[in-house]
């Protein structure tokens, strides 16, 4: 066994000189953070951008988010494991330059292949960047200002899913799609600058095994990465009735349960899934899992709805959503004071139930409903968001030791991530499926037989004739315009199951809050 303690650039920094750096420490982790998720979704708007310049199918030009989110979260159970072998500020510097670089290479590429390649480096380089902040600020902050510290690095975290598709939109609406990589380079420098001069090695010891755990290593980006891809492609491939779903399906089944089996018989795993059996982060993890499917399901589903029954383009869209945003950042703000004299657990049930609140909202929207009415559902969607993020992420790891914490955020938010992935594959399929239910059920409703279809259409295709054509010609539009309306309810009526489904889903998780021990940040990770 060794142990890594490198000094920072100017030398050994004291716990003063360390205490004085936090809140430049929490900016420049925070800024990578935030780059890094913006990324996760910024590309989706350009998709139709790319498909034109780099002459790729849909299918094809799909790689350039699946591969950056696979890379991105086979990386996140490593970095506990990679901090302690190169040092946390030599990996964290490292990881936001290879990101920043691989951001130039994805604005450069030529070509699809070119272009998916780099976007794999950028995953790779960005799995850092979530959880090894969290170690850093916790380490940095001491135990009574760590609810701050998670309000500031909360912010990023809420804000940067949302800010995605608005700056991807914009930019792209008014530049190119190359420059939605290029705005990462200045901003990735900086914060690498900022990393490299104040973050400091941990105070704690960190060990790590002088050999490398292969086959746990290869075992989790089969099982991971196999994953990752099927609940990414699920939806496009029509799911079990695909084969290449079938093929992934069964990759990841085998290759999580052997990672399981080898990495709780290791000496020195690559990822300590031992640490689970504290039930404080068991529990935390499986509720981040809930959270991350909360989070990014509606972050997906809204925008759906706007731009594909509303008609409103990605900036548009951004408008809406942002004042939820900056709700859920004033809300954090507010809990980095507030989280430390209150039990978690009533925090976060108060936010989960606020949460649920919105979502009734949102499931009594129509075809009709604009930026207005969409208002006060995106501010309660954004507190309630706020009252969760900072209390959870405190108390999930209460219990752990210093040397421990990278471990437990790695799988935090490892959780959190694949809830996400989750959330949106689910969401995606039962739109699809809650539509066709819909139109099934309204279509008797709407028989050429029923008088009142039959003078609606009478009138429609009165106005068509006045367009000129033939008879035959003025009846086939306006049946093809009763199909839209039908198709317009019925997708409405789903996306308002949708809203619904969510909402009592995460009510469902609150069960898990009897499982923590305590509310409250005790234990060896006060010994601070």
């Amino acid at each position: 066994m060794g142990t890594l303690a490198l000094p920072s650039p100017a030398g050994p920094l004291s716990r003063d000189a360390i205490f004085r750096a936090r809140y430049v420490i929490a900016f420049a982790v925070t800024l990578a953070s935030v780059l890094e998720l913006v990324d996760t979704s910024i590309v989706n708007v350009a998709i139709p951008h790319m498909m034109g310049n780099l002459g790729a199918t849909l299918d094809e030009v799909a790689w350039v988010s699946t591969g950056y989110i696979v890379a991105n979260v086979i990386v996140l159970p490593l970095t506990s494991w990679l901090s302690a072998r190169f040092g946390r500020r030599n990996y964290y510097t490292g990881s936001i330059l290879l990101f920043t670089a691989a951001s130039f290479f994805c604005g450069s590429a030529g070509s699809l292949e070119g272009l998916v390649f780099w976007r794999v480096v950028q995953g790779i380089g960005g799995g850092a960047l979530i959880s090894t902040a969290q170690a850093i600020l916790f380490d940095v902050f001491p135990l009574h200002e760590r609810a701050k510290a998670m309000a500031i690095f909360g912010m990023g975290v809420m804000v940067g899913p949302t800010l995605g598709p608005t700056l991807g939109g914009w930019i792209t609406d008014n530049y190119s799609w190359p420059w939605i990589f290029y705005i990462n380079v200045p901003l990735g420098l900086l914060a690498g600058f900022m990393t490299w001069r104040n973050v400091p090695e941990p105070a704690h010891v960190v060990q790590h095994s002088d050999g490398v755990d292969w086959l746990g290593l290869g075992l989790l980006i089969l099982g991971i990465g196999a994953l990752q891809i099927l609940l990414e492609r699920g939806e496009s491939k029509d799911w079990f009735d695909s084969r290449e779903i079938m093929v992934e399906s069964v990759i990841a089944g085998v290759g999580l349960v052997l990672f399981v089996w080898h990495e709780l018989r290791s000496r020195n795993p690559i990822v300590d899934l031992r640490i689970l059996k504290n039930r404080q982060l068991a529990a935390g993890v499986i509720f981040g899992l809930m959270l991350g499917f909360a989070l990014y399901a509606s972050v997906f589903a809204l925008p759906v709805f706007l731009q594909n029954l509303r008609g409103y383009t990605a900036w548009d869209t951004g408008k809406v959503i942002l004042p939820g945003a900056i709700a859920a950042a004033l809300t954090m703000a507010t809990m980095g004071r507030l989280a430390p004299k209150f039990d978690a657990r009533g925090l976060i049930t108060l936010g989960v139930l606020l949460f649920m609140w919105s979502m009734w909202q949102h499931a009594h929207l129509t075809t009709q409903s604009g930026t207005s009415d969409l208002f006060w559902p995106m501010i309660l969607r954004g507190v309630g968001l706020g009252f969760i993020f900072v209390p959870l992420t405190g108390v999930a790891v209460a219990d752990l030791q210093p040397n421990q914490l990278a471990q437990g955020t790695g799988l935090f938010n490892l959780s959190r991530q694949l809830g996400g992935s989750f959330g949106i594959a689910v969401t995606a399929t039962l739109l699809t499926r809650f539509t066709e239910q819909s139109r099934e059920a309204l279509l008797p409703h709407l028989s050429s037989g029923d008088s009142v279809t039959r003078g609606w259409l009478q009138q429609v295709t009165e106005r068509m004739l006045a367009q000129g054509g033939t008879l035959a010609q003025a009846q086939m539009k306006a049946q093809a315009v009763l199909d839209t309306v039908l198709h317009a309810q019925a997708s409405m009526i789903a996306f308002e199951k949708v809203f619904l489904t969510m909402g009592i889903t995460f009510v469902c998780a609150l069960p898990l809050l009897f499982v923590f021990r305590t509310g409250r940040a005790r234990g060896g990770a006060a010994a601070h």
